[in-house]
């Protein structure tokens, strides 16, 4: 039987990262992971600005956040989606300019620091988090 896994990224300006090779390698990871239905997850790759006012409003606190992450289930309000019949697994936001930061640290590409984030947030929405 043949699934698909949609994975959307959506780049608040316009940072320097390939959405092609992110959105595969998700897709790979979470086929990896067991997910073997239709199903759809998106990406926000923000500046700043943007990820202190999400963790502000979602998590009450004033930290900037290098990934955030949430189910449908963790939002304030309901996702409204269509019956499309898809898994609906939530959103992950990547902080670039933490990342960025994090990436010169760690000696790595900036771009694999990207998906590293992207990765730990989807292992969230799976329902795998920090002992």
């Amino acid at each position: 039987m043949c699934f698909m896994i949609r994975v959307d990224i959506v780049k608040q300006a316009n940072y320097p990262v390939s959405s092609p090779k992110l959105k595969k390698r998700l897709r790979e990871f979470l086929s990896k992971k067991g997910i073997v239905s239709d199903a759809e997850v998106a990406v926000a790759i923000v500046g700043e600005k943007r990820m202190l006012e999400v963790g502000k409003k979602y998590l009450k606190d004033k930290a900037l956040h290098n990934v955030l992450s949430f189910t449908p289930g963790e939002v304030k309000v309901k996702f409204i989606y269509p019956d499309d019949k898809l898994l609906h697994l939530g959103e992950i936001i990547v902080c670039y300019p933490k990342a960025v930061e994090e990436a010169k640290e760690e000696e790595k590409l900036i771009e694999e620091k990207i998906y590293e984030l992207i990765e730990h947030g989807a292992m969230h929405l799976l329902g795998f988090h920090h002992i």
